[in-house]
């Protein structure tokens, strides 16, 4: 690792970057999250979009999407390396504790920012499924933000606001920490740490474990976001009643696009993340300097 500071919104524009491509595999694995009782498999969602929406279909909620990563993102990953840099040893590396304990704190921050456009995107990305008397049609992320607060109250953009901290921890710890960590060992085992290969096998490894470790919480996070009406009366209990009443796989719903988005996010963000900063560290020793540090 380099031991140049980077300006913190650039873990930011690494993730909008990102969403752009990965957004269909994310309104995929809401679908299929908000489904109840029987399991619907990938490619029956898949093209059951197509053939109901079209082509844009799956770019429901793209504003949402976007506003949400350029907060929620900024934050957690400004806090995080704020706490990995003070804390990296002489040769630049991290402990696992700090790597995690990092990720946890910057979670749950960029959690707090983003969610009210985490609600919008929720519901926009889910609106074309439910029946058209039920549909809310917002017009972006703003106008669903507005109308959230102007038709259900203040407290309705933080509906699912337990659930969207705990997942928000658990993501950055599993998907940001771990990237640092198994670049770290790649690098012990012989990889170059600037190379294309070892970021691409990082992001690879950190997406399997993210997806895993947040899809419980992602699916009770979904279904509270999703309903107008209070269905569960938090996190703990979404996660005891989802498998009681539907069977234990139900908290895994939506694993195979939530990996296949996951992982390709995972990887743009990343490698335009280090590229961002290897541009800016090339800027900064020929003496250039950007107007936002």
């Amino acid at each position: 690792m380099n031991n140049v500071q980077t300006p913190f919104y650039f873990g930011g524009v690494a993730s909008v970057t990102a969403s752009l491509f990965s957004h269909p595999g994310d309104l995929i694995k809401v679908r299929l999250q908000t489904y109840r009782g029987e399991m619907k498999s990938v490619l029956s969602v898949l093209f059951g979009i197509y053939r109901t929406e079209g082509i844009f279909g799956y770019f429901n909620g793209l504003s949402a999407n976007i506003l949400r990563q350029g907060t929620y993102s900024t934050v957690r990953f400004g806090v995080y390396e704020a706490i990995r840099d003070r804390y990296k040893n002489k040769n630049g590396n991290v402990s696992m504790h700090v790597s995690l304990t990092g990720g946890m704190i910057g979670g749950a921050l960029g959690g707090c920012v983003g969610n009210p456009s985490d609600v919008a995107l929720v519901r926009m990305q889910n609106d074309n499924k439910l029946p058209e008397n039920m549909r809310r049609n917002y017009k972006n992320v703003f106008d669903g933000i507005f109308r959230i607060y102007r038709e259900e109250g203040f407290k309705a953009l933080y509906n699912g606001f337990g659930p969207n901290i705990g997942l928000s921890v658990v993501m950055t710890a599993t998907q940001v920490g771990t990237y640092d960590l198994f670049k770290q060992m790649l690098v012990y085992f012989g990889m170059s740490g600037s190379s294309t290969q070892t970021h691409l096998a990082s992001s690879i490894l950190a997406s399997l474990v993210a997806a895993t470790a947040v899809s419980p919480i992602d699916v009770a996070k979904t279904r509270i976001m999703d309903s107008k009406t209070k269905v569960y009366s938090g996190l703990f209990d979404a996660l005891i009643r989802i498998p009681r009443e539907e069977k234990f796989i139900a908290l895994f719903k939506g694993w195979t696009p939530a990996f296949l988005r996951l992982a390709p996010h995972t990887i743009i963000m990343f490698l335009v993340l280090e590229r961002m900063k290897a541009g800016y560290i090339r800027y900064q020793e020929k003496g250039g300097k950007l107007l936002l540090q």
